[in-house]
């Protein structure tokens, strides 16, 4: 991930230490070696994301504050790198070529618990329900996701009906044309 390198915006990438979004902040660590920088969720919200996995790839905006640097602007988010052995069999033969092919759907979250590992979503304009699976949840690099929040989703059918393969920041679905899978 690069960074553009105006020198009158200080912008940096590095990837998330840790966030909790009950708490509503985290840190990132640059890989410029600053000291850690806060992240804020008002500022992850502006994003259109309430939450973010650790070990997420970001770039932000920052600015330095009497207790240190503090991200005001997150200018974009790549999710952790996936383990290649850990796929969900209903995903096994679906390719990352596969998943670009699928449009970004926008959905509002109906519930997720990120301790059992699941929830679900509904489709804007259906009553389809949509299952969402915490390790995609945590591979699209949330860490939860709330009770109404707009995402966008690649949904596919599994084996139990439709699914979420990536989800992503809500205005995904709105930037592309909306399609039946």
């Amino acid at each position: 991930m690069t960074c553009s390198d105006q020198k009158d915006i200080a912008e940096t990438a590095g990837f998330i230490k840790w966030f909790d979004p009950i708490r509503g902040f985290g840190f990132i660590v640059s890989d410029n070696a600053e000291p850690d920088i806060l992240l804020h969720s008002n500022v992850l919200r502006n994003f259109g994301q309430n939450s973010i996995a650790d070990r997420s790839r970001v770039c932000v905006r920052v600015q330095p504050t009497a207790r240190g640097l503090q991200a005001v602007e997150v200018l974009s988010i790549e999710p952790p790198e996936r383990d290649p052995g850990q796929t969900l069999s209903d995903l096994a033969h679906t390719t990352a070529e596969d998943l670009e092919q699928i449009s970004f759907r926008p959905a509002r979250v109906k519930w997720f618990d990120p301790v059992k590992g699941f929830g679900f979503a509904n489709l804007f304009g259906t009553a389809d329900d949509v299952f969402l699976h915490g390790e995609i949840v945590r591979q699209s690099g949330f860490a939860d996701l709330s009770v109404g929040e707009a995402v966008a989703m690649r949904v596919v059918t599994g084996q139990r009906g439709l699914m979420a393969a990536q989800i992503a920041a809500w205005d995904r679905g709105l930037t592309q044309k909306t399609s039946k899978e």
